[in-house]
Parts: C-alpha cells; sequence; structure tokens
C-alpha cells in the first residue's frame, strides 16, 4: 500500500483559484534579536527604529520595528503557499503599512488570489495576491497587493478563469495612515542624521545616495532563512543552477532594503514608510553585486490632522555595478539600462 504524501511541493499556476483566501501558517513574534540582525544585514540607521530615547521623545513607548523588516516577515509567510514555485516576484501596488510594530508582536499573514493570467508560453503564469498581515490584536499593519511568475506544473495543465486586476497607480494621500501617538515637536535633526526636512525637498528633485554595498552569498541566505522565505530561486542552490540564471537569485526584498538603507544619505528624516505606489524587480543580483541607489521626488502631500509632518512620495532606483550619479535610466535603445535591479514608488512621512 503505498505511503500518503505528508510533504508539499508548494503550488504550480494551475492550482490558484480566483477570490482564494489563504491563510499563511506559523505566526511569527518579532524580538530584539530580530531588529539587531537586520540592522547587520543591511545597515539601516533611521533614527526612531535605532533609539528607545529618540522614539520616546516622539510619543513612542520605544523603538518601533524598522518598517521594512515588518514587510519582509509578511512576505515571507506567503511565500510557501504562494510563490515556492516562482521563476520570478515581478512587482508590488497598493500597499499601505496601519499600526507600528514592537518587539513581542506577533505578525500572522492572509492572501486572497486577486488575479491569475497564463503566460503565452503556456509554461508559466502570473498569479496576483493581496496579502494583510495583523499582529495578535487583529490590528492591520501591513496590506500589498504583489504579482508573481509560477511555472506550471504541466503545460497542457487547464487554467482556471483569468483575470488581470485593475491597480491604481498610487495610494491618495488622504488614504495614508499615520499612527496617531506621533508627536514630533521634540525632533532633532542632529540626532537624526540630517538637517533636510520637508520643506526642503523639492518635486523633481534627484537625490544620489553616493553610497555602494556588496551582497554577500552568506547575508542573503541567512535573510532568507530569517523570514520564512524559502522560494527555490533563492533557497536552493543546486536547484537554481539547473534553472534560468544557473546560480542562486538574491531576495528581492533583500534590494529594497539595501537600497532604502542606502537612502539615508539624503534622506535621512524621511523616517516612516506609508505606502507603497508601486515596484518593479528589473534586473537580477547576485552574491559578489555592488548595490548603489538614487531617489527622485515625484510629489509632495500635506496630511489631514498632522501639521506638523508631510509625506514625500519617492522614487527609489537601485542599480548593481554602477554608480548612479550619471545613471542615465535607459540606454540608447530606450531600454532599461542592464544595471538597473530596481524601481521603488513609496510615501515616506518626514516633519515638515
Amino acid at each position: 500500500m503505498a505511503a500518503l504524501a505528508k510533504t508539499s511541493g508548494g503550488r504550480f499556476f494551475e492550482d490558484f483559484r480566483l477570490d482564494e483566501e489563504i491563510a499563511h501558517s506559523t505566526p511569527r513574534m518579532l524580538t530584539q534579536g530580530d531588529v539587531a540582525l537586520y540592522t547587520a544585514l543591511f545597515g539601516a540607521r533611521f533614527a526612531p527604529f535605532a533609539s528607545d530615547p529618540f522614539a520616546r521623545s516622539l510619543g513612542l513607548p520605544r523603538a518601533p520595528i524598522d518598517d521594512l523588516l515588518v514587510f519582509h516577515v509578511v512576505f515571507g509567510k506567503s511565500v510557501p503557499d504562494i510563490s515556492l514555485n516562482a521563476v520570478a516576484n515581478l512587482g508590488y501596488a497598493q500597499g499601505r503599512f496601519g499600526a507600528l510594530v514592537y518587539p513581542g508582536d506577533t505578525i500572522a499573514a492572509r492572501s486572497t488570489v486577486i488575479g491569475l493570467k497564463e503566460n503565452s508560453s503556456r509554461e508559466t503564469g502570473v498569479v496576483y495576491v493581496r496579502t494583510v498581515g495583523r499582529n495578535q490584536h487583529r490590528e492591520m499593519v501591513l496590506d500589498y497587493v504583489r504579482w508573481v511568475m509560477v511555472r506550471k506544473r504541466a503545460k497542457e495543465a487547464p487554467v482556471a478563469q483569468e483575470r488581470v486586476p485593475d491597480l491604481a497607480p498610487a495610494v491618495p494621500p488622504d488614504q495614508l495612515l499615520v499612527p496617531p501617538e506621533f508627536n514630533v515637536d521634540r525632533y532633532d535633526t542632529t540626532l537624526s542624521g540630517s538637517p533636510h526636512l520637508w520643506r526642503d525637498y523639492e518635486k523633481g528633485e534627484r537625490i544620489d545616495h553616493v553610497d555602494g554595498v556588496t551582497v554577500e552569498e552568506a547575508e542573503h541566505m541567512m535573510a532568507t532563512r530569517l523570514y520564512h522565505n524559502t522560494a527555490r530561486v533563492h533557497f536552493d542552490g543546486f536547484g537554481a543552477r539547473q534553472g534560468r540564471f544557473g546560480r542562486r537569485l538574491i531576495y528581492g526584498g533583500h534590494v529594497i532594503s539595501l537600497a532604502r538603507a542606502l537612502s539615508f544619505n539624503g534622506l535621512g528624516n524621511a523616517f516612516r514608510l506609508l505606502a507603497i505606489n508601486g515596484g518593479r524587480h528589473v534586473g537580477p543580483l547576485f552574491g559578489g553585486d555592488t548595490v548603489f541607489a538614487w531617489s527622485e521626488v515625484l510629489d509632495k502631500a500635506d496630511i489631514a490632522g498632522c501639521g506638523d509632518l508631510g509625506a514625500l512620495r519617492l522614487r527609489l532606483v537601485a542599480t548593481k555595478d554602477r554608480p548612479c550619479a550619471d545613471f542615465p535610466d535607459r540606454d540608447a535603445a530606450g531600454k532599461p539600462d542592464p544595471s538597473l535591479l530596481l524601481d521603488f514608488d513609496y510615501w515616506a512621512l518626514i516633519r515638515r
């Protein structure tokens, strides 16, 4: 008698159904150890997340957890059910950060399949999901859409009903969620590391963040384990050698966190992520590559009821092995430059 299968090989494209709701396993409690490891991996320096006294000066009980660490954990919860058999994570949209997360909080996540589209090769398809992370009090900490290219189990397998969701190009400023406890009357720009506030930035301004950081395989593997990102293209070096790139691909969230950390040099007071308007992983990153970043100010917004706080809409661009001082966006033929890694559009909270 054959034994019943007790392991899972993950979902393939034809296994998804529109409007399906998926509860992800293994809620994750975040600790000060996670904070220290996140700092060691990415070098984030934004003061409210680094110092309890600084956070208390803003009306918070202590330093909250970096928004992108929350993003990593919520994202990682969804990987075994959504993107274990992914070819690539393609993009993000309509993301909003909600309640602040503190050490000791536990994060769980659920996803809803909001779109499916088979590719013309019939070997893969794109799955669109809305994933919501909540803390132990059922408060929303992150709500966002992503889409991912997933392999099919069999090329000839029939596909369920298809739909491509209509996604807004940006989160409107009046839908940005600012934790009510923030009070920036005592905000100290000496301790924050930058004198530049909301009024000092202009729409269309471009900021070269100057510094570069080289990615090491050991750091990437530590991050994928920490955040339970077991997607085979990142986690399995043996399998990756048989695949498209012939080597393990660095997790896209790793690039986002590195670029965001680099953006401190020039945007040190843009301390809180409010929303993810959109984002694309344009090119692959591998161990040994060096990441650089620059930002463009796309827009500025007042926030109703928050007289001392404003928002900057920022385009964060990351490149590999090419400093950004003269980065052209596109080559002479109008195609994305081959060094382009990430194009990420977000709203950030900043002292006015």
